[in-house]
């Protein structure tokens, strides 16, 4: 929490105002706002990690109706820190979970609002310019999703039409160099929340959602009318993984995060974790996401690699 200062003296007495802020200035801790150099030596020091999280990944990272955050990346996570506070023979690790989304999820892992994201971030070359990856935890296409009477299946049917994508995801600069290579003259829709991009679809207003492929098939299987939505046979570019975000100039951090993953992987753990929540009913609601593993998601388990290296 940022520290707060109540002044009680009278306004007149300007020299006895000024002494007591800055006394208060060199006294405060830095702010939450000020991201720390070492979030290894932070969680040494604080026994304190907040994690970055989804309301609307499902399964990767959500919020359930009794505020619990959950999901695959959320669980992996966890194990994850357990891995590092055991590294640093700490008793416990209090967690705390900051929400962000699509679009502020980099801003505010710079700033300090949060030490590491356990979403489905996309690792590509764009954003390892500004912040750090993980190895591997998943392996997905963009895809888009559309109404099924409309018969929209290939890229080539969006020709004309209104396309939705969440601002702030790769998929939006996937569907933009598509739609100029190839003069689709698709307009193109920038909504906040994927749940956004989802109703517009429904009520006819875009005729198709872009997004990656296991988000989109997460969101028709939790629907209350999944009948009614396809997605497209035909994706927009190739596979891409997600990894776990953290700050891209705490390399030490990032050092014992992908080395907790390579025991995790190793160990089997990862495959209990994934098919709890890719091919198990995942309570409350039951949706099963029958997902079996891909080859290339198991190829990332076996032999993990950080494209942005060491």
């Amino acid at each position: 929490m940022k520290g707060q200062y109540s002044q009680n003296l009278e306004l007149p007495k300007v020299l006895l105002a000024a002494a007591a802020t800055l006394l208060f200035l060199l006294s405060a801790g830095p702010s939450r706002s000020e991201a720390p150099t070492s979030t290894l030596q932070k969680i040494a020091e604080t026994g304190l990690l907040r994690i970055g999280y989804s309301a609307e990944d499902f399964p990767f990272s959500y919020r359930e109706q009794d505020g619990t955050v959950t999901g695959y990346s959320t669980e992996l996570c966890l194990q994850v820190i357990d891995t590092i506070r055991q590294s640093l023979k700490l008793a416990s690790v209090k967690v705390e979970y900051v929400e962000r989304t699509p679009r502020d999820r980099v801003s505010k892992l710079r700033n300090g609002d949060f030490d590491i994201e356990c979403v489905a971030s996309t690792n590509n070359a764009e954003r390892r310019r500004s912040v750090g990856f993980s190895y591997p935890h998943f392996i997905t296409g963009t895809q888009f999703v559309a109404l099924r009477k409309n018969n929209l299946k290939t890229i080539a049917d969006l020709a004309g039409h209104t396309v939705a994508a969440t601002s702030g995801t790769t998929n939006i600069g996937q569907l933009n160099g598509l739609n100029r290579d190839r003069a689709l003259h698709i307009a193109v829709m920038t909504v906040e929340t994927h749940k956004d991009a989802l109703q517009l679809v429904r009520e006819g207003r875009a005729a198709a959602f872009v997004m990656d492929g296991i988000l989109l098939a997460a969101m028709i299987a939790k629907a209350p009318d999944p009948e009614i939505f396809a997605l497209s046979t035909e994706a927009l570019g190739w596979p891409e993984p997600y990894g776990l975000m953290v700050r891209l100039e705490d390399t030490e951090f990032k050092s014992a995060v992908n080395a907790a993953l390579k025991n995790i992987y190793a160990s089997g753990k990862i495959d209990e974790l994934y098919e709890k929540w890719f091919n198990t009913p995942v309570p409350p609601s039951g949706i099963n996401m029958r997902q079996a593993m891909t080859k290339e998601v198991r190829e990332a388990f076996d032999n993990p690699v950080d494209p942005q290296g060491p």
